[in-house]
């Protein structure tokens, strides 16, 4: 098929071109037909006169008509040069048009950038939201990102591994969703709620670099800007010390702006750090917001907190901070081991903070089996369900496993930043409404009788 982008006709005057996309808009000034055509890449016009062989049918065309059309490439009069398109020089001809599909009415407009319109709405036809030049655009550089982001790593000697989707439920911080297994009645598997521990086990197997970009699942309460489903640019790196992993995050972070926004202005490099008590004393928050001019849609301040609290008093004992697998600071190893000073104790875990929102958190891990083991029993728990929850990570780290760290980035946060967007709903291709639905497939929904039966499960109103 021999195919022009429409992007590219600004640069074919005088050449015919193959076109295929979507009727974005019809206007009708007396004789002459004007319509606005789109495909991914933009949007170019094409002007249907009386002569045209197929006039007829281009009156009858409506908003999202799937079309072919063959034409030739004119240069626009200088007084009616479109400035806001890049297509904006130039009109088609059109020699040949094919209607390939027709389509209803669209339920609210697409050639706006769909702020305007109810996020209920938007979400319903998802489909149609994406068409939208602004969606099209978060799509585009999301991919870009995550491109350069891959390259970039392997590069540096990494190796992407998946890990599984259906895993084991562990007390992780966060509710599990859960999946019942119709093979052994009674029992669930677990969606991952990050790849933690499999990315540890890699450590242990001797993989040494490991990435992936994962998709990451948290049965929350609604609140706020969080998904039922995410993210991360997940990271894991063998015979390592807090400074070498933070060094190669702020690297890539660095190159991955310069690279993918030029535009942007990253205001000190390095990047700032504080400590937890710092940036609390100064600024009440653990994610400080250090832009020097708020105003600036292009301007990013990045920084690290370092040095946080393990553990916080809660009212049924002590948990932990951040996750159970961190490292305390190597001075603190003793107390961490022996069970005391437990409030004193500073983990090895690192944040990377950009305008006020956490974008990535990691730590150097607990790779030997006594220190991990010695943080759940600080958190008060019996060593039957410490062998029950955890067992397979503590064998594991028995097996000489390597001193290890890494860090994990909210990869929609990030790309939701970097565009200047309001929500990740606005990166993220399908996202679920903020009370957890599926508007688009109307998930959750209820299962029949059969599968309720074959899964031994039973509803109870």
């Amino acid at each position: 098929m021999d195919r022009t982008n429409i992007f590219n006709v600004k640069d074919l005057v005088g050449q015919s071109v193959n076109l295929y996309g979507w009727v974005a808009t019809r206007r009708d000034h007396g004789k002459l037909i004007f319509i606005d055509l789109r495909d991914r890449s933009g949007i170019v016009q094409v002007v249907f006169t009386p002569s045209s062989k197929d006039y007829a049918i281009a009156s009858e065309l409506r908003s999202e008509w799937v079309l072919r059309i063959n034409g030739q490439v004119k240069a626009r009069p200088d007084k009616m040069i479109n400035a806001e398109i890049e297509t904006g020089k130039v009109e088609i001809e059109p020699e040949e048009m094919e209607v390939l599909n027709k389509s209803e009415t669209p339920p609210f407009p697409l050639d706006t950038d769909g702020y305007e319109i109810g996020e209920e709405s938007r979400m319903r036809y998802r489909y149609l939201d994406l068409r939208r030049q602004r969606m099209a655009k978060n799509m585009t550089v999301r991919h870009k990102m995550a491109t350069f982001i891959r390259n970039w790593l392997s590069d540096m000697g990494f190796i992407e591994v998946e890990t599984p989707i259906l895993t084991k439920s562990t007390p992780e911080g966060a509710r599990d969703y859960v999946v019942p297994s119709r093979l052994y009645p009674g029992s669930f598997f677990a969606l991952p709620q990050s790849p933690q521990q499999y990315k540890q086990l890699l450590m242990v197997a001797g993989i040494e670099k490991y990435f992936q970009i994962a998709r990451c699942f948290r049965d929350e309460d609604t609140r706020g800007d969080r998904q039922p489903e995410f993210t991360q640019l997940d990271l894991e790196m063998s015979f390592v010390e807090r400074e070498d992993v933070m060094e190669l995050n702020e690297k890539l972070l660095i190159d991955l702006i310069k690279n993918i926004y030029p535009e942007k202005e990253i205001q000190e490099i390095p990047f700032p750090r504080l400590s937890y008590k710092e940036a609390i004393e100064k600024y009440n928050t653990d994610r400080p917001d250090l832009r020097k001019d708020k105003e600036s849609p292009n301007l990013l301040a990045f920084c690290w907190v370092v040095d946080f609290p393990f553990f916080e008093k809660t009212d049924e004992g002590w948990t932990f901070t951040h996750n159970p697998f961190s490292a305390p600071k190597p001075e603190y190893a003793e107390d961490l081991i022996s069970k005391k000073n437990i409030a004193d104790i500073l983990t090895t875990q690192y944040d990377v903070v950009l305008n006020g929102w956490e974008i990535g958190g990691g730590s150097i891990r607990n790779y030997k089996p006594e220190a991990l083991e010695a943080v759940f029993e600080i958190m008060g728990f019996k060593k039957e369900r410490i062998k029950e929850n955890f067992g397979h990570m503590l064998e594991a780290l028995g097996y000489g496993a390597p001193p290890h760290g890494g860090i994990a980035w909210g990869f929609d946060r990030l790309v939701a930043i970097l565009n200047s967007e309001p929500n990740i709903r606005e990166v993220i291709s399908f996202p679920k409404t903020g009370d957890a639905r599926d508007l688009m497939m109307n998930s959750p929904s209820e299962l029949e009788k059969k599968q309720l039966k074959e899964l031994h499960l039973k509803i109870e109103k």
